[in-house]
């Protein structure tokens, strides 16, 4: 519910302005795929990379986020809906600080992920979609997940009895059965170079 009582205070340094001390443009890369189709593993290897190279960069990942600022929430529609509300509004304000974001989060919704997009300006969201068939990432596993929903453990699983719905058009589509990590992170910083964000 909104309070009419609050006002936005605007302050005299700007997101530009923090920019231009990190001499970089701030913008967020937004990981969606399913669980198991590397979203964290790449996110983490950019991330190394973009350290590497002087920038100033963080990773918000998923699992990571649900330890804390998002702990009381569970993964029924309306939870995830909420998850990605949260970390929108988080990865703004690391945005308008400066930063290069990466997030790493399954969100399967469009809806959801478009109202994530429209917190930025022009150029600044940059989805990536980790194209992965549901085969693929139930085979890996990593975390034992698919065979706890399998067997009904786990209630509200993305891919099992949860929709997944994948983007349509991505600014990065990433085929991570085809390519490794390494590859996929020299497209990505392509990318980035390509619009002028490194």
């Amino acid at each position: 519910m909104k309070n009419d009582n609050i006002v936005w205070h605007p302050h005299n340094i700007k997101k530009l302005d923090r920019a231009n001390q990190k001499k970089q443009k701030p913008c967020l890369l937004w990981f969606t795929g399913l669980s198991g189709s590397g979203k964290s593993t790449l996110a983490g290897a950019l991330e190394e990379r973009l350290f590497g190279l002087n920038r100033h960069v963080y990773l918000l990942d998923g699992d990571n986020v649900r330890h804390g600022l998002n702990k009381d929430l569970g993964f029924s529609d309306s939870d995830r809906v909420e998850n990605i509300r949260r970390i929108g509004e988080a990865s703004k304000l690391f945005v308008d600080a400066g930063l290069i974001v990466l997030s790493a989060f399954i969100s399967p919704f469009k809806q959801d992920r478009d109202m994530v997009r429209s917190l930025f300006d022009e150029g600044e969201f940059i989805e990536v979609f980790m194209d992965t068939s549901l085969e693929t990432c139930e085979q890996r596993d990593p975390k034992g997940l698919y065979k706890k929903a399998r067997s009904g453990e786990i209630k509200y699983f993305t891919g099992i009895d949860s929709p997944y719905e994948a983007p349509e058009q991505p600014e990065i589509r990433i085929h991570s059965t085809e390519a490794n990590f390494e590859q996929s992170v020299d497209q990505i910083i392509d990318y980035l170079h390509a619009h002028k964000i490194l």
